[in-house]
């Protein structure tokens, strides 16, 4: 078995690695500034920690592998142009760099890629395997475009928004374990009880971004505390502080929702000291443990020894309970 701390190294070595050598140059250049920028290469990690579960060739799925981080960061791209974000990583996005068509085609040409990648995949298993990721890559499509219309809304619900983060977050993770599974080889069941623990701690981990966004340490966090109250961001605090707010603190955050002109500070420091009133990080903490114990017994129901399931229980509870 392999650390996921190894399993990193070995899958950051092997993008490294990725030689792109058609031309135009204007089109890969971008790609493989994206791929340099590095990042938790989650998604990878998960593919070939749910593959070691059953076997020890992981490099024999280093493709499949990259396909997924590859097809990530092609989502990255596409989402920085449309929210029009400055920064990834801490360096200036592809289209700050560059231009916004350049990220567009380089953005096409990476989930090109990516399938392509995807191919490698063993033939016993080929057919499965594109099912599944083409499936999930609709998926994800599916869940942007309701977080853009939830853009628009006032009466966006938990369960829509609950659906909205399946979609848009966490069938990447479910579909990473899943294909890992099936190129291992194993059973339907074991494969579907680890797709159903990707996707709850999927929408544990989006909950826990949302509560970070308000309550985190900017230095951990890696980005400014606040941004979604700034940017009236549809988000489960949100949605719940709209759900539980009396007549007087519903009137209070309509005006900050709709404050065109005002200090970035003082909304943030109003619509967090209304939070606090509303409990709404303790209800935000239980939603997580809610779906993070439903994640544990999904994949306590993969019959594999325990031992073997050890390193994913660590990863899972690093990322869960990252320090505030």
């Amino acid at each position: 078995m392999f650390t996921a701390s190894q399993l990193l190294d070995k899958i950051n070595n092997y993008i490294s690695e990725i030689q792109f050598t058609r031309e135009p140059k204007g089109l890969y250049e971008p790609i493989e500034y994206i791929l340099s920028l590095g990042g938790k290469r989650i998604r990878p990690v998960l593919m070939l920690m749910a593959y070691n579960l059953y076997r020890e060739d992981v490099a024999s799925i280093y493709d499949p592998a990259a396909a997924i981080e590859v097809y990530h960061n092609h989502t990255l791209l596409h989402d920085d142009l449309m929210d029009r974000s400055d920064m990834r990583r801490g360096k200036p996005t592809v289209h700050k760099v560059w231009n916004d068509n350049t990220a567009i085609l380089s953005g096409d040409a990476m989930l090109i890629l990516a399938f392509r990648l995807m191919t490698a995949a063993p033939s016993e298993h080929l057919k499965e395997v594109m099912e599944l990721f083409g499936l999930t890559t609709l998926e994800i499509c599916e869940g942007q475009q309701l977080d853009m219309e939830f853009e628009s809304r006032d009466n966006v619900t938990e369960d829509e928004y609950i659906e909205m983060i399946r979609l848009k977050t966490a069938v990447l993770l479910a579909g990473s374990l899943k294909i890992g599974a099936i190129l291992a080889g194993a059973t339907a069941e074991d494969a579907e009880n680890l797709y159903n623990f990707g996707m709850q701690i999927g929408v544990a981990f989006q909950l826990q971004d949302d509560l970070l966004d308000v309550y985190g340490d900017p230095e951990v966090f890696g980005k400014k505390i606040g941004g979604d109250i700034l940017c009236n961001k549809k988000t489960y605090m949100l949605i719940k502080a709209l759900n539980r707010a009396d007549e007087k603190q519903r009137e209070e955050l309509d005006r900050w929702l709709n404050a065109d002109d005002c200090q970035p500070a003082e909304k943030i420091e109003a619509v967090t000291g209304l939070y606090n009133q509303l409990n709404i990080r303790n209800v935000c903490e239980n939603k997580m443990r809610e779906y993070y114990t439903s994640a544990m017994e999904s994949l306590a129901a993969v019959a594999v020894a325990e031992e073997r399931k050890k390193e994913l229980k660590n990863l899972v509870k690093l990322l869960m309970y990252r320090e505030m």
